[in-house]
């Protein structure tokens, strides 16, 4: 058995790191999905900032986790989160940054037309948990209308 190299130990360490926060993602899906304001609460930390959509700031896993029962429990009752990650970057051992293409459907979404930007970090038990997200909903037509006059704008290809 041959020890790994440290570049070979640093992206084991990347890979399994990336896999808990695909995980974390996963398990928030599926808190939203049940409509488990608990559980999706707990999917942040402590001090963990959530902004909306809509503008509407939270405060805390706890506080994130009661209002969004309160949301489950009417306006989003029966919806589903879907989630595909677009970008997953790490900056240091204990924080990453994950973009998503997502929507909120009450069936299969057809486009998945909002987009959110995670701040995860590993927490004081090791977990990774969100501490901030910032979510807005992707307009085609003004991305469209901004890249045609001013094709400057155009994010770089990937």
């Amino acid at each position: 058995m041959t020890t790994p190299t440290p570049v070979e130990a640093l992206r084991a360490a990347r890979e399994s790191d990336a896999a808990a926060i695909r995980s974390l993602l996963d398990e928030s899906s599926a808190a939203w999905s049940r409509g488990d304001g608990a559980a999706y609460g707990r999917c942040f930390t402590d001090d963990a900032t959530d902004v909306t959509f809509v503008g509407t700031v939270y405060h805390g896993g706890e506080e994130i986790g009661r209002a969004h029962q309160a949301l489950f429990d009417t306006f989003l009752k029966g919806t589903r989160l879907t989630l595909d990650i677009t970008d997953l970057r790490f900056h240091g051992t204990g924080t990453a940054v994950v973009v998503t293409r997502g929507d909120v459907t009450k069936g299969r979404p057809k486009r998945l037309g909002k987009l959110a930007t995670y701040t995860v970090v590993r927490d004081g038990d090791g977990r990774w948990r969100i501490a901030a997200v910032q979510k807005t909903r992707h307009k085609r037509l003004m991305e469209a209308l901004s890249f045609r006059f001013q094709p400057a704008t155009r994010p770089g290809a990937r």
